[in-house]
C-alpha cells in the first residue's frame, strides 16, 4: 500500500511538471495585468511611484514570447503613459523569465521619453492557465538617463491560453 502512494505521488508530480511546461509552447497566447510600486528612481523628485500595466503576447517559439504593453505610472509630480514592445524568454524547467524591450513614455504635461526596460521574474501557476508573476524591472531612459531611469518591483496576473 505504501508503494502505491509513492507511485501515485510520483505520477502526479510528473503530470504537474509536464503541464507546467505546456504553457510556454509555440502558439500559446498571453494576456496579463500588473501593478508596480515601491519604485525607486535616480530622480530625487519622483519618490513614490504607483503603476498599472496591461500586456498581450504570443509565443512564436517554445519558451519565447513577443509582447506589447500599455502602462500608466503615477508620481507626486507627474503622470506617465507608456506603450512598448518586447520579448520574454521563459526557462521551462523552473518558470523563471527574462524580458527586454523598447518603450515610449509620455509624461504630462509635455515630455516624451524612450526607454529600454529589462526584467527578471518568476511565473507561479495557480492552475493550468492562470499565474502570479512577481518581477524586478529596470527602465533605462535614453532621453534623460539621470532623472527618468527607474528600478522597481512588479506583481502581475497572467492568463495563458
Amino acid at each position: 500500500m505504501n508503494f502505491m502512494k509513492k507511485l501515485f505521488t510520483l505520477l502526479a508530480f510528473l503530470l504537474m511538471v509536464g503541464t507546467a511546461n505546456a504553457q510556454f509552447t509555440e502558439g500559446t497566447k498571453y494576456v496579463g495585468a500588473s501593478v508596480s510600486g515601491l519604485g525607486l528612481s535616480y530622480s530625487k523628485d519622483a519618490g513614490f511611484r504607483f503603476g498599472l500595466q496591461a500586456t498581450a503576447g504570443y509565443f512564436i517559439a517554445d519558451g519565447f514570447m513577443v509582447k506589447a504593453n500599455l502602462g500608466y505610472d503615477h508620481t507626486k509630480i507627474a503622470n506617465d503613459f507608456s506603450a512598448g514592445v518586447g520579448g520574454r524568454y521563459y526557462f521551462t524547467q523552473n518558470g523563471i523569465f527574462l524580458g527586454a524591450g523598447a518603450e515610449l513614455t509620455h509624461t504630462s504635461p509635455n515630455f516624451n521619453s524612450v526607454s529600454i526596460p529589462v526584467e527578471v521574474g518568476y511565473c507561479f501557476y495557480l492552475n493550468h492557465y492562470l499565474s502570479i508573476e512577481p518581477s524586478v524591472y529596470y527602465k533605462a531612459s535614453l532621453t534623460d538617463f539621470a532623472d527618468k531611469s527607474t528600478v522597481g518591483l512588479r506583481i502581475g496576473l497572467g492568463y495563458y491560453f
